[in-house]
């Protein structure tokens, strides 16, 4: 379980499902391994979207960088210019 560095966002991946909580809540299923996420909506605002990522895992600090088009996977944890891409950085949990 890991919350946001921004505010009240919550997200919890276990095995392969993901919750997202925020304004609204995300449910799907998430693949990764090797730094690559893949991200499956199936309930809530991204239901029916394939969401490519980038991640990284270090210190209890989880960055994901997102393209939202799901086309290909971001090159680097660089937004600049680049509006589909955002990062998001959680915490885990106590």
């Amino acid at each position: 379980m890991s919350t946001s560095a921004f505010g009240k966002e919550k997200l919890t991946i276990q095995d392969s499902t993901y919750i997202f909580v925020a304004e609204s809540t995300d449910k799907g299923i998430a693949k990764y391994s090797k730094g690559k996420m893949d991200i499956y909506g199936k309930q809530g605002p991204n239901a029916g979207r394939h969401i490519t990522a980038i991640y990284q895992l270090e210190h209890g600090q989880l960055t994901i960088y997102y393209n939202l088009l799901g086309d290909s996977y971001p090159a680097a944890f660089e937004t600049k210019s680049k509006p589909t891409l955002f990062i998001s950085v959680f915490k885990k949990s106590e």
